[in-house]
């Protein structure tokens, strides 16, 4: 018998009293499973019925199997971890935003050395209040000399007397001859201006200095023969480096250099070699880049330009051959091969190196490049090979006398860097090359977790 149709009630009846008019199946919690025994007769299809999970203590639901609990908790598990995760890169990013935005605009601001380094501009007598306080070599007191290299120093807001606020012995000038008998100094030829010279920058703020920290008064009378102060009032007997970088020809640059080192030279300021001995002097001259050696080594009477000498070709004295780290270059996966072109320590060489060719008559500093004498640390620490030619790099220079100085060493990141730091100077290194003039100088190099990522 078929089933009786159900008419549909007419528009603008209630819509719950036509839904409660159709018929429904009664809804069971049991599987039917003799559809021919159910309510309609034999050979009517079986309503459709599902069958509930009850409770369970063991594994949650009755009869479920424990793998599909495992599974359902995992992946709940796993989209929280994942939300977690994204939350924690989204506040990481905006930190670093927040970093790096900061860092700039900052970046704009002279830093405590670049502010307190005017000072060290008006050393003349008419800016200096005689009274109990003061006295006529305090231009430069509660500075501490420290063991570190101003590398390009001519990039800084304040060239010279940033490093020297400091407490820097050391600054750079990179030098570019021409044929107008001028010395500009610049990092590249774009960078040359006609104020920026040798002279202008480095010379004559270095006499004025000088002059101020040796005054001639009825205390202290000029003395031919008598030492000279340096730059520093707390530690008079410092020497301060001036590194010249020859960027151009070395043989055409050399005279000229010589020539405008004269103002220092005729008041007896340099550090010099008189044929017997070396004499130190307030100022100390080093030629690097293409300075040539046999131009540095042809007055054999006087010299007060010395050698950068390249520390990695330096001769144990052990070893009488003429032996380089050429052949570690090769060997070592960690290091960077030495360009072709001329640069430190190849201008001007003897064919043949040996163990007597470099010492403190001829030079004072020895330097090769962190990357290709020792190499990055990739592992984020030095190797048992680079710790290795390391101590023997170091112990090499110092049987020559000569100061050890690595530069292009890692900026980033900063704890690699202060790491790098650390272990240089445990070692034995002797001046640093450093960029940030108050990270190093400040001294705290202790290792932070937000500096791997700065």
């Amino acid at each position: 018998m078929a089933p009786a149709v159900q008419q549909i009630p007419p528009q603008g009846s209630s819509s719950t009293a036509c839904l409660l008019e159709f018929p429904f199946d009664t809804y069971t919690d049991v599987l039917d499973e003799h559809p021919s025994e159910r309510e309609g007769g034999e050979g009517q299809p079986a309503s459709r019925s599902r069958q509930a999970w009850t409770p369970s203590l063991e594994y949650g639901y009755k009869d479920e199997p424990p793998l599909r609990e495992i599974l359902s908790w995992w992946c709940r598990w796993r989209r929280y971890l994942g939300r977690a995760c994204r939350v924690f890169f989204i506040l990481l990013g905006i930190v670093q935003f927040i970093s790096l935005a900061f860092g700039i605009v900052l970046s704009f601001f002279p830093d405590e050395y670049d502010r307190a380094a005017q000072t060290w501009k008006y050393v003349d007598e008419g800016h200096i209040v005689e009274d109990i306080a003061h006295w006529p070599t305090d231009i430069s007191r509660d500075i501490v000399p420290v063991a570190c290299h101003s590398h390009n120093d001519y990039w800084r807001r304040v060239p010279l007397y940033s490093a020297l606020q400091a407490g820097c012995i050391s600054v750079e000038a990179d030098v570019w001859f021409f044929d107008d008998d001028e010395l500009y100094v610049g990092h590249t030829r774009s960078a040359l201006t006609w104020r920026r010279t040798l002279r202008s920058m480095y010379i004559d703020p270095l006499v004025t200095i000088l002059e101020h920290q040796n005054p001639v008064t009825r205390f202290q009378p000029r003395v031919n023969g008598r030492p000279l102060n340096g730059v520093f009032d707390t530690d008079p007997a410092q020497t301060l480096v001036l590194l010249v970088d020859f960027k151009t020809d070395g043989a055409a640059t050399w005279p000229a250099v010589v020539k405008e080192l004269a103002p220092l030279r005729d008041r007896g300021y340099l550090t010099h070699f008189n044929g017997r001995e070396v004499v130190s002097g307030p100022i100390t001259v080093i030629g690097t880049g293409n300075t040539p050696f046999d131009l540095v080594m042809a007055n054999s009477s006087y010299r007060d330009i010395f050698f950068d000498a390249p520390l990695d070709k330096l001769v144990d004295d052990s070893n009488k051959n003429n032996t380089t780290s050429s052949a570690q270059t090769a060997s070592d996966p960690f290091m960077t091969p030495r360009s072709p072109d001329k640069g430190q320590g190849v201008s001007g060489m003897p064919a043949v190196i040996t163990a007597h060719t470099f010492n403190t008559t001829n030079s004072y500093y020895a330097s090769v490049s962190f990357e290709t004498a020792i190499g990055f640390p990739w592992p984020f620490h030095f190797t048992e090979s680079q710790m290795t030619r390391l101590r023997t790099q170091i112990r090499v220079a110092h049987a020559h006398g000569l100061k050890v100085r690595y530069w292009a060493l890692p900026s980033w990141p900063r704890s690699l860097r202060n790491h790098i730091w650390r272990i240089l100077v445990q070692e034995g290194v002797d001046i640093l090359n450093v960029d940030d003039l108050v990270a190093a100088t400040k001294g705290d190099w202790k290792i932070r977790v937000f500096d791997w990522w700065l």
